[in-house]
C-alpha cells in the first residue's frame, strides 16, 4: 500500500511539473532589440538595362549585286567618306554605257529635228511667195505650214527625249557610285553582315552591311523602369550600375531622358529611361546588361530604424486592442512593451528614416520576437517600406 501511495504522489508531481512547464513555455517570449541610430540612407530604384552606343549608324546599299571587296572589318576605326566595301560594278557599268549611248542618239535626233525645221521653214516661205503670185493653191500653202509647225513640235519632243536620256544616264551613274559603300560618319565598325562573294538584294528593304558606333567613349543605358517607380525618376539623377564583365566595379552616370511611350510585355508596363555614361577606357561594350540603381534621395546623419522593426507583430490580445494603426515600432521601456507611432521618410534595403515621432537613440526597438525558440515577428510584406511616406 505504501508503494502505491508513493507512486501516486510521484505521478501527480510529474503531471503538475509538466503542466507548469508547458504553460511557461507557451507564454515565454524573448525580444531581440536594437537601438535606433543616426546614419546615412540612400533611396534607390533598381532596374536592368542594356548598354548601347549613343549614336549607331546602319550602313546599307541601294543597289543589288555581289560583294567584290571588303575594306573594313569588325572593330575597324573608320572616317567619314572612307570606302568600306565595293559591289561588283560590271552590270552597272554596262547600264551606264547603254544610257550614254541613248543620250547620244537622242541628241542626234534633236539635231535632225532642227534641220527638218529649217527645211520646212524654207519651203513654207517659198510657198507663201508662190501663193501670192497664184502659182500654187491654198491647200499647198496650208500643207507647208503644217509641216513647219510639226517640225517645231518634233524639236520639242526631241529635246524631251534628250532630257530623259540624260536623267537615265544620271541614275545609272548614281547607281555606279553606290556600288562603293562609304562610311557616313567617323566611328568604329561593331558589326559586319556580309562577306566577299555574297549577293545582296536591295528590293523592298535596304539590307544592312555594316553597323558603325560613332563614339564608344560616350555610351548610354536603355533601362526599363517599372510603372510603380517611374514617378520618382527625374532628369539628371545620379545613377550607379554594374555589369557582369566587371562585377567589382561600380560605374557612374546620369539620367538624361525619360520616355513617355509605355512598353507592355505580358501585362507588365515599363518605361524607357536613358542613362548617359562616360566610357573613356572602352570597358563598356554595346549589348552588355547593366544592373542599374537610380538614386532617388540621399540623406546624411538622420535618425533611422532597422526595417525589421517595422515588420514586428505583437499578438497579445490586450496589446492588440490598444495598438494604434499606421506606421510605428514596438519598444521595451522599463521592461514594458510600448507602441510608438512614427512618421517615416525614405528607405533602403536595411534602414528607414524617422521623420517625426516620440523616438530617440536611447530606445530599445524590438526587431524580432521569439516564442519557444521560433521566430514569429514578421507578418505580410517582409520587405522595407516602398519609397518615402509623408
Amino acid at each position: 500500500m505504501k508503494k502505491i501511495i508513493i507512486a501516486l504522489v510521484i505521478l501527480i508531481l510529474i503531471i503538475l511539473g509538466a503542466f507548469f512547464l508547458l504553460k511557461n513555455d507557451s507564454r515565454s517570449q524573448r525580444y531581440i532589440t536594437q537601438k535606433a541610430d543616426r546614419g546615412d540612407i540612400r533611396s534607390t530604384v533598381s532596374a536592368t538595362g542594356t548598354v548601347n552606343a549613343v549614336t549607331t549608324v546602319s550602313v546599307g546599299t541601294q543597289v543589288s549585286g555581289t560583294i567584290k571587296q571588303l575594306f573594313a572589318d569588325f572593330n575597324s576605326p573608320v572616317k567619314k567618306g572612307q570606302l568600306l566595301a565595293q559591289i561588283d560594278p560590271a552590270s552597272i557599268e554596262a547600264q551606264v554605257a547603254q544610257a550614254s549611248a541613248n543620250l547620244s542618239l537622242a541628241r542626234a535626233n534633236l539635231e535632225k529635228s532642227k534641220v527638218a525645221v529649217r527645211d520646212t521653214l524654207i519651203n513654207f516661205k517659198r510657198n507663201k511667195i508662190l501663193y501670192g503670185k497664184n502659182f500654187i493653191s491654198k491647200s499647198d500653202l496650208d500643207t507647208s505650214e503644217t509641216n513647219y509647225l510639226s517640225s517645231i513640235a518634233q524639236v520639242k519632243a526631241s529635246e524631251a527625249q534628250v532630257a530623259q536620256a540624260q536623267a537615265a544616264l544620271n541614275l545609272s551613274q548614281t547607281n555606279l557610285r553606290n556600288t562603293q559603300i562609304i562610311s557616313p560618319v567617323n566611328g568604329i565598325v561593331i558589326s559586319r553582315s556580309v562577306d566577299v562573294g555574297q549577293t545582296v538584294a536591295a528590293s523592298f528593304q535596304t539590307p544592312t552591311l555594316f553597323t558603325i558606333a560613332q563614339d564608344l567613349t560616350k555610351m548610354q543605358i536603355d533601362a526599363n523602369i517599372d510603372e510603380a517607380d517611374i514617378g520618382q525618376i527625374k532628369m539628371n539623377q545620379p545613377v550607379s550600375f554594374t555589369v557582369d564583365a566587371y562585377p567589382e566595379m561600380i560605374f557612374q552616370g546620369n539620367v538624361s531622358e525619360i520616355r513617355n511611350a509605355p512598353i507592355t510585355v505580358q501585362n507588365v508596363v515599363t518605361y524607357a529611361v536613358i542613362v548617359k555614361v562616360d566610357n573613356p577606357g572602352l570597358k563598356l561594350k554595346p549589348g552588355m546588361t547593366a544592373n542599374v540603381s537610380i538614386v532617388i534621395d540621399d540623406k546624411k546623419d538622420i535618425l533611422r530604424i532597422p526595417n525589421a522593426a517595422l515588420r514586428v507583430r505583437i499578438t497579445d490580445k490586450d496589446l492588440k486592442k490598444t495598438s494604434p494603426k499606421g506606421a510605428g515600432v514596438w519598444i521595451l521601456e522599463k521592461k514594458e512593451l510600448k507602441r510608438v507611432p512614427l512618421k517615416l521618410g525614405i528607405s533602403d534595403n536595411r534602414f528607414t528614416e524617422v521623420v517625426s515621432g516620440n523616438l530617440n537613440e536611447s530606445h530599445q526597438i524590438i526587431v524580432e520576437v521569439k516564442t519557444n525558440d521560433k521566430t514569429r515577428n514578421t507578418g505580410p510584406g517582409a520587405g522595407p517600406p516602398r519609397g518615402p511616406r509623408f
